[in-house]
């Protein structure tokens, strides 16, 4: 009984790992043709094949979703922590034109950037659950959103303001802009939309409350690898123990 609880959980186990490399791939290959979108200055969400691409990825989301949910021991557990993958894996520009619903070009707006958020967040889940421990898949976690956040900002920034803004002349402004915001050093170059100054806005929130965290966790490693130190040098320090002399 227990050979075949063991069994089943090495295949539960092998089957998550295959179904976590496919999505990491998936997610790559979305971030990777919006990027190149992006640099062509193609309007990627107005693609008829990009919006079916997107449509499958998301429907491959969906069935790992479903999946995991269901071979979960703790459902109510698994819902919490990963409601928002839930969130990003539905493909709403799709059920949108399919049944021709009207939105308002703010919600419109906001969706076309789904997909960015989708592929940060599949990313950044990957990368956790492909971490040694708990602790490291955490940290790991944090600092791929992190990256990936600013990334996605510098390509949402480089599309909006790179008409209106003299300062952004190509796309490498827009990813200093960027990384000096989530340091909140600051940059040069000054937000002229709207959308670029709520960016400015969340990318410097989101650097104030991320860099603790790296702190943090570096703090911890320095900690723990002194604790060990010591601990080496006085096991060496220690006295050996002497051989027992037998009377004769």
């Amino acid at each position: 009984m227990k050979m075949a609880v063991f069994d089943f959980a090495l295949r539960k186990k092998g089957v998550y790992g295959v179904l976590h490399i496919i999505i990491l791939l998936l997610s790559l290959f979305l971030v990777i043709s919006i990027s190149i979108d992006t640099f062509k200055n193609i309007p990627f969400y107005t693609q008829t094949s990009y919006k079916k691409i997107q449509l499958w990825i998301c429907l491959f989301f969906l069935f790992d979703f479903v999946l995991e949910f269901f071979l979960s021991k703790d459902k109510l557990r698994y819902l919490r922590t990963h409601f928002i993958f839930l969130l990003v894996a539905i493909p709403y520009q799709n059920i949108i034109e399919y049944y021709h619903i009207i939105t308002s070009p703010e919600l419109s707006y906001f969706l076309r950037f789904v997909p960015l958020v989708r592929g940060g967040y599949a990313l950044a889940i990957v990368v956790g659950w492909l971490s040694y421990n708990k602790a490291s898949g955490l940290f790991v976690s944090y600092l791929t959103m992190l990256l990936a956040t600013v990334y996605f900002s510098s390509l949402i920034f480089f599309v909006l303001e790179h008409k209106v803004n003299p300062l952004v002349a190509n796309y490498g402004d827009a990813l200093w802009w960027a990384f000096m915001d989530v340091t909140t050093v600051g940059s040069n170059i000054s937000a002229i939309t709207v959308t670029g100054r709520v960016l400015s806005v969340v990318l410097a929130a989101l650097g104030m409350m991320m860099f603790p965290i790296f702190t943090v966790y570096v703090t911890s490693l320095v900690q723990k690898s002194n604790e060990e130190k010591k601990r080496f040098y006085e096991n060496m320090q220690a006295p050996s123990p002497q051989p027992e002399v037998k009377d004769k």
